[in-house]
């Protein structure tokens, strides 16, 4: 009885071990898949010790089939062979910042951008509201004062965690610190220190600044930085649709004009 136990088929084996809220035509479907592979092998007869126990040799393809088709459907925690990022104390999945299964402060995680830490899409254009709240959100949740109960590991990984928040939020805030950076995720560097070599644009911009320099009240400045408004605005929407169509020179030539008109607005600020 044993020997016939054994010459089970592979198929009736796994109906009798898996759950049943498993497919068994997409788990079968799958075995069918790799015993077309030349390194298939099905399990190996049993082997019998002195106490006649029985232990049946495990093949590794089998696990191989568990992962690929449900890791991740059956339990929110990580195994070894997962590439999810773990928490580090409960090993759920996918923790961000702070674990929402156990409350662990996670260790900086250099792989998650600036617009996932606030749950944006990786665009220029962007909800000023949404990125203010969120940022509150995220800080109130790693101030010094809610987390001086945690080991002293959790501390130090929420100062860095919050220094991290605050650069995402001061680069992201500004539109032109927010194109140089996604440019960036794009592999594409931008000099802001490159001089544009273009007589008209550094005409005006001459003009521009002495302007200022004359300027001798508040409501005269007040006129040249709306003009700056305007100018900004324009090659805001001109670097949008530039990094949208990926046409990366087009899209660092409006940030070339955004750093000029950006520093005549910093100095009209100084002066007021």
């Amino acid at each position: 009885m044993l020997r016939n136990q054994l010459r089970t088929p592979l198929t009736t084996f796994i109906r009798k071990t898996i759950p049943q809220s498993i497919s068994l035509q997409s788990l079968e479907e799958n075995i069918t898949q790799l015993k077309n592979q030349p390194n298939f092998s099905t399990p190996s007869p049993c082997t019998f010790n002195t106490n006649a126990q029985t232990r049946v040799s495990r093949n590794p393809q089998i696990h191989l089939i568990w992962n690929s088709e449900f890791r991740g459907k059956s339990s929110g925690f990580c195994s070894s062979a997962s590439s999810t990022t773990c928490c580090w104390n409960c090993k759920s999945q996918g923790p961000f910042l702070i674990c929402q299964s156990c409350g662990s402060i996670q260790a900086v995680d250099h792989s998650v951008d600036y617009f996932n830490i606030f749950g944006l899409d990786r665009k220029f254009d962007i909800e000023a509201g949404s990125l203010e709240g969120k940022y509150k959100d995220w800080q109130k949740k790693l101030h010094p004062d809610l987390v001086h109960t945690k080991s002293e590991e959790e501390r130090e990984y929420a100062a860095e965690q919050s220094a991290r928040v605050i650069d995402a939020y001061t680069t992201l805030r500004k539109p032109l610190s927010r194109a140089i950076y996604i440019m960036r995720l794009e592999g594409v560097e931008v000099d802001e220190e490159q001089t544009v070599s273009e007589p008209e644009l550094l005409g005006e911009i001459m003009e521009i600044r002495e302007a200022v320099e004359d300027a001798n009240d508040s409501r005269a400045l007040n006129q040249i930085q709306s003009k700056m408004d305007e100018k900004l605005s324009h090659w805001y929407n001109s670097f949008a649709n530039a990094f949208q169509s990926k046409e990366y020179d087009d899209a660092i030539k409006s940030i070339q004009r955004m750093t000029y008109y950006q520093r005549v607005k910093e100095e009209i600020v100084k002066k007021l």
